[in-house]
């Protein structure tokens, strides 16, 4: 048994398969973990969707970004981006059963057999494991008891930018949404910064990395994400595990095998950007 971590799908859908056949994938024994932002932008989203739920339990994602947005889509509160490429999900005949499968898809994962913790942007760095896990169980309840369109159309804020444990309702909310599924650079006062998607070496002096900053939590436990493909080839602390690799944007797409930590790799095979 292996257990693999690819980075966002964005509906590279071809890409994904030819991974899975390099490492040989078997879902009666292996297990698939997904980074998020499993639609939009590529071609594939509703084969991505539906080869993922058909999985059932070897395969396991968190939410990204994208996913949240499109479910937003679905209940009117934002439009469809005609670049987000994601017509064919509305118009499918199982279109409300791949919604309500995705909306019952976690924040956060933390598996002890691996002993890893996988969310979409990263973890908080004013936050324990403990704090993690509350915060991201206090929006799945809201998302999977199917009353959620009030989160959604109030999640577009990057207020509050800081975390205190006096944050309530959705402020509260909004920076848990954040932090898992938008997080990319902090202050070094460990204010969220969204301004900012450039590699570390090009981003101001005052800002860092989320993963940079001093959280005990960043070495106790391995962090799995995606979300940020300007980190392609940037090197980042031991425990951290960086797997957006930017397929969508024309660079590959990265797998990581937990056991051995191989990696393997995925060129795009199409230019997405034509479309």
């Amino acid at each position: 048994m292996a257990n693999y971590f690819v980075g966002d799908l964005h509906g590279c859908f071809d890409e994904l398969q030819l991974l899975l056949e390099k490492v040989e994938f078997e879902p009666t024994r292996d297990k698939l973990y997904l980074v998020g932002d499993l639609v939009a932008r590529g071609d594939k989203s509703l084969e991505c969707l539906r080869f993922v739920k058909s999985l059932g339990q070897a395969a396991q994602t968190v939410l990204g970004n994208h996913d949240l947005h499109f479910i937003a889509t679905t209940l009117g509160i934002k439009k469809v981006k005609p670049r987000d490429r994601v017509d064919a999900i509305f118009n499918a005949p199982d279109f409300e059963e791949l919604v309500d499968w995705l909306c019952h898809q976690p924040l956060l994962v933390h598996n002890e057999n691996p002993g890893v913790v996988m969310a979409h942007a990263g973890i908080s760095p004013d936050w324990d494991l403990a704090t993690a896990k509350a915060c991201a169980k206090e929006v799945e309840e809201i998302l999977q008891n199917g009353d959620f369109a009030a989160l959604l159309a109030q999640m577009y804020d990057n207020s509050p930018n800081r975390w205190s444990p006096d944050l309530q309702g959705i402020e509260r909310l909004r920076y848990s949404i954040n932090v898992f599924t938008r997080m990319r650079f902090c202050y070094w006062d460990h204010r969220l910064d969204f301004a900012c998607k450039a590699p570390p070496k090009a981003a101001p002096a005052e800002l860092t990395p989320w993963f940079n900053l001093p959280n005990p939590l960043y070495q106790q436990i391995p962090i799995v994400f995606g979300h940020w493909a300007s980190l392609v080839d940037e090197p980042t602390p031991q425990n951290i595990y960086a797997l957006d690799t930017g397929c969508v944007w024309n660079n590959r797409m990265t797998m990581l095998r937990w056991e051995d930590k191989g990696v393997f790799t995925q060129s795009a095979i199409k230019n997405y950007n034509d479309f």
